[in-house]
C-alpha cells in the first residue's frame, strides 16, 4: 500500500497508470546506466561521444533482443546487469578442487 501525492487533474486510475509507466521508464534508464554505461561520455570531442553513445545503444538493444528471443523464460526476466554478470562475465564454474 502506498500514497501518490500529485496535482494532476485526472481520475484515480489514470494517475496510477501514469506513475506506473513512469516507474517503468525509470527502471529502463537505470538499467542502461548500469549495464552499458550509457551516461559515460568522457571524451572531449562531440563526435567521439556520439559514437560512444550509439555503441552503447546498440549494445543495449542487442542485449534486450538476446534476452527476449534467445534465452529461456525464467532467465528472460533478469536485468541486463544480471545477464552480464551471470552469463557473459562468468567463464566457467569450479566443479572440483584439489582438496
Amino acid at each position: 500500500m502506498g500514497f501518490i501525492v500529485t496535482n494532476l487533474a485526472l481520475d484515480n486510475r489514470a494517475v496510477v497508470r501514469f506513475y506506473n509507466k513512469r516507474g517503468t521508464a525509470e527502471q529502463w534508464i537505470k538499467e542502461t546506466k548500469q549495464a552499458v554505461a550509457l551516461t559515460r561520455l568522457s571524451c572531449h570531442r562531440f563526435r567521439a561521444n556520439e559514437v560512444r553513445l550509439w555503441l552503447s545503444l546498440i549494445a543495449y538493444n542487442l542485449g534486450n533482443l538476446w534476452r527476449r528471443l534467445a534465452l529461456p523464460t525464467r532467465v528472460a526476466t533478469w536485468s541486463l546487469t544480471s545477464l552480464q554478470q551471470r552469463l557473459v562475465k562468468t567463464g566457467g564454474r569450479l566443479i572440483q578442487h584439489a582438496r
